[in-house]
């Protein structure tokens, strides 16, 4: 919460750009329920990876690495300063530490395992992942289909932890001076935050948004629609539950999700910590360390 504004305000101070690690704001067509900042409150600052995949692809953490990249590099030869902003976890780790060095495939056991899935359901998926790596487990979100399969498909495929396999990694931006900030308040507020947040989109439209993407051909199990809001909503318009139903159960959902950012972002090393309100602190930590980082 307060990302954006953040972002915004340093980008201005710091003749900076900001790139996008929001994984579903990289799609096409969903912007209430991804709360995209609109066009014209950005300020003239430009935005990377914002709606530029169509709602049917699949982006994974390497497309994200590759195009931030660019994107860094292309910031970075206009002596400008490259913000990455975002709460997709997974992403902004690929980029810090490195990709999964296992690039190859196993097609059959990947089949085999997407049958167990629709045969007994995911959560015993999540029980095997969860006694062959604990690690692994713990920093992905319980519905999260494609990351469980995938870490099973490895660990069946090598018999080694996907989590072990990611310690192998080398980091693709080793060579920069890496300042990383944290937003964070207190539980009471956040939660009165996520409220409003959620209360906001549907005011503006958020099931309207969802039945025209439908209408369009954007098929309900594409990508973006599985994410927080949007995977609500469709059980609204299916009449699976009440509108009232499927606002409570995106704010239950969304409360989680926060829950479990905060978890993961807590266990990354080097985060310096603000208030979103303390804007002053947060100028104070970039200006030292870039400051520190010139004198090298």
């Amino acid at each position: 919460m307060g990302k954006s504004e953040t972002a915004l305000k340093c980008a201005r101070r710091f003749n900076g750009e900001i790139i996008n690690c929001d994984s579903m704001q990289v799609y096409k067509g969903f912007d209430i329920g991804t709360d995209k900042l609109p066009s014209e409150k950005r300020n003239d600052i430009p935005h990377h990876l914002i709606s530029i995949v169509n709602p049917s692809a699949q982006f994974t953490a390497a497309d994200f690495v590759k195009l931030s990249l660019k994107a860094i590099e292309e910031i970075t030869n206009k002596k400008k300063l490259p913000i990455i902003t975002g709460g997709t976890g997974l992403y902004i780790k690929a980029l810090l530490n490195g990709l999964f060095p296992e690039k190859q495939k196993h097609a059959s056991i990947r089949r085999q395992l997407e049958k167990e899935a629709d045969a007994h359901g995911l959560e015993k998926l999540r029980e095997e992942l969860k006694e062959v790596d604990p690690s692994y487990f713990n920093k992905i979100g319980r519905n999260d289909r494609l990351r469980i399969i995938r870490a099973l498909e490895v660990h069946r495929a090598t018999n080694i932890p996907i989590s072990e396999h990611f310690s192998k990694t080398q980091s693709f931006v080793k060579d920069f001076n890496i300042i990383k900030i944290g937003l964070i308040i207190d539980r009471k507020s956040l939660y009165k935050r996520i409220e409003a947040r959620v209360d906001r989109m549907f005011k503006k439209g958020i099931v309207e948004e969802a039945q025209y993407l439908l209408e369009s051909g954007v098929k309900e199990n594409s990508p973006p629609f599985r994410a927080i809001g949007y995977k609500n909503i469709l059980k609204y318009i299916k009449n699976e539950i009440s509108l009232e139903e499927a606002i409570d159960s995106a704010k239950k959902d969304t409360r989680h999700y926060a829950k479990r950012q905060i978890t993961w972002f807590k266990k990354m090393e080097g985060i310096n910590w603000f208030s979103p309100y303390d804007y002053e602190s947060i100028i104070k930590c970039i200006s030292d360390s870039l400051r520190k980082w010139k004198k090298q």
